[in-house]
């Protein structure tokens, strides 16, 4: 299960991969740097913006659904058109974007956080058919967005506080009843970052820090950990042909200019999950 290069080119802030099921294709974003990145067979290729953007999910095979630091927006991945769908928290300069994830529903939700990662500033929204609502509030830095199977239940973590939630969710996807804590990493010192679930239902967790991802069961039990050489472990997904490639983006954010040298730090890598993910779902606009 040893982890090789996707990409080499170094991200501040690596986040959001997402594997468009129909183009076959990994996306990702440098939040920091505010750009979309992939690469195209051996082609690199970025789309510079003038904000923050971090999150995105499909809508059709051009068309992606991103989030930036106010406002979601449609983007023309063939021509680089944008239109607005909704303003998000575009009245709050000192907040931006974070993770996010379509649900199995078509609905998509995305986290905010203050840019300073003040406490409790952050919040979780969910966009679903043209309305945009708010589900979680209170929280510091939202993170592990994702979605068991059957759809009925979704994920969070608030990396602050090294904890993971989960949500009951109705046929609809909107939540129903209030959070409940499913994992606390407190004790082992772990940071919860981006996470995304495979066909088994198992959580596959970024440990920001720690080098690695982690593989926790419906339980929360601790399966196993996959290695990366980049401290900073920001986001996995799942993709390639048979969903059975795991990649992850990290992050040079935090280390100081010698330990960020170091290493692969920042760069986007793939490895043999030895397990089998699912597919993104679409974004029903």
């Amino acid at each position: 299960m040893s982890a090789t290069i996707h990409d080499n080119r170094r991200c501040e802030l690596g986040e959001g991969p997402l594997w468009h099921p129909e183009r076959e294709q990994l996306f990702w974003f440098d939040i920091l740097g505010k750009q979309l990145m992939t690469r195209a067979g051996d082609a690199p290729r970025r789309w510079q913006f003038d904000e923050i953007v971090s999150a995105a999910g499909w809508v059709d095979r051009d068309t992606l659904l991103i989030a930036s630091e106010t406002r979601l927006f449609r983007f023309d991945l063939e021509t680089g058109d944008s239109a607005t769908i909704c303003a998000l928290e575009e009245d709050s300069p000192g907040t931006r974007s974070n993770d996010g994830r379509a649900d199995r529903q078509g609905g998509f939700w995305i986290g905010t956080m203050g840019k300073a990662a003040e406490e409790g500033k952050g919040a979780i929204y969910r966009y679903y058919r043209g309305e945009l609502r708010r589900v979680v509030e209170g929280i510091t830095i939202p993170n592990a967005i994702c979605f068991t199977p059957d759809g009925k239940g979704a994920y969070y973590s608030c990396s602050a506080r090294k904890q993971v939630y989960n949500l009951d969710l109705d046929s609809d996807g909107w939540p129903k009843g209030d959070a409940q804590l499913w994992l606390d990493l407190t004790a082992q010192d772990r940071v919860p970052d981006g996470a995304v679930t495979d066909s088994g239902g198992n959580l596959w967790i970024a440990h920001w820090g720690g080098f690695c991802v982690g593989a926790y069961d419906a339980a929360g039990k601790h399966l196993r950990d996959i290695a990366f050489p980049a401290k900073h472990c920001s986001c996995p997904a799942f993709g390639g042909a048979d969903l059975g490639t795991l990649y992850l983006t990290s992050a040079l954010e935090g280390l100081d200019p010698e330990e960020a040298a170091r290493s692969e730090n920042g760069m986007t890598f793939r490895a043999d999950a030895g397990a089998t993910g699912l597919p993104e779902p679409r974004v029903v606009l």
